[in-house]
């Protein structure tokens, strides 16, 4: 049985003036989802964000939340809410204990317990007594989660949080969310350009380009069955082209680049591929699939673009 919908969308769209920033954009959020909503930069990711956590009203379409009805009950619906939009801002000069009552009495206070937990949740346990300006941009895009986390949502909303981060924070980001997922129990809608983070992480997505929803569904569901990019390093090249010429009903394209063969290909033809070469004296010395999430989505925003 399906796990029940926590948020969804119907016919969202955000317009200024002339111009419409999100358009008919319709999204299912199940309860336990690591949900990646992603697109590029200026795709209507944040837009969408922002129309969801009631920073921006929509010019057209719902929104409902655990039952509720963002437009007739935004204080019912957003009750089990946190989320962080962009760049998280905080008092630089000022400790992140401070920074987070600060936040907390904005919705009737919040207690030092509860503080020092979300702070520990996000690895920050040891500097909260510490000023942010002594933070590195990773620290503080944890403390931004912590302050999502103030409140105790069921529902996280995590706007580009791996955003200007070297790859030991994303690292530590990534597995900051599989933990709330699973340790905590948090639904988590993950908006990203970063496709590869996302693919690690999310088991759902939804995919924008241009304000409009261009696909939606699971993760496995949507790459399974899908040509895969399989990188070759081969030699002699002229008979590996040749091989690969020959197997025209199975092998759609190669490129030749940094060295190795790109092969775009039906997945399940890799092994016959390769029977095919050794037969014919060529010498494989890697094999890689390159099929991911990034090459899904390049594909399909590309035909979104050609419409």
């Amino acid at each position: 049985m399906a796990a029940e919908v926590i948020l969804s969308t119907r016919d969202l769209g955000k317009r200024y003036k002339a111009r419409w920033a999100v358009r008919h954009v319709n999204l299912e959020v199940r309860r336990g989802d690591i949900f990646g909503f992603l697109g590029p930069n200026g795709a209507g990711k944040s837009t969408s964000i922002r129309m969801i956590l009631s920073l921006v009203r929509p010019t057209e379409g719902e929104i409902t939340i655990f039952g509720h009805s963002l437009r007739s009950h935004r204080g019912l619906a957003l009750r089990r809410v946190g989320g962080i939009v962009e760049k998280p801002d905080f008092y630089l000069y000022l400790s992140a204990i401070r920074n987070l009552e600060l936040v907390g009495a904005l919705t009737g206070g919040v207690t030092p317990s509860r503080i020092g937990e979300v702070l520990h949740m996000v690895g920050l346990g040891e500097r909260g007594r510490d000023t942010v300006k002594t933070y590195s941009h990773g620290m503080k895009q944890r403390l931004g989660i912590a302050q999502a986390l103030l409140s105790d949502p069921d529902l996280v909303v995590l706007d580009e949080p791996t955003n200007g981060l070297d790859p030991q924070g994303m690292k530590e980001v990534r597995e900051l969310i599989r933990t709330l997922a699973k340790d905590h129990q948090k639904t988590i809608i993950l908006s990203s350009h970063l496709l590869h983070e996302v693919e690690q992480v999310a088991n759902r997505m939804a995919v924008i380009s241009n304000g409009e929803l261009v696909v939606q569904g699971g993760v496995e569901e949507l790459l399974h069955g899908t040509e895969t990019v399989v990188s070759f390093r081969a030699s002699p090249k002229r008979s590996f082209l040749a091989v690969c010429k020959k197997a025209r009903g199975f092998v759609e394209k190669v490129v030749e680049q940094d060295g190795a063969f790109r092969v775009t290909m039906n997945a399940g033809y890799v092994p016959e591929l390769l029977r095919r070469l050794v037969n014919a004296r060529v010498e494989v010395t890697s094999v890689e699939p390159r099929r991911s999430l990034e090459e899904f989505f390049l594909s399909i925003t590309e035909s979104a673009q050609v419409r």
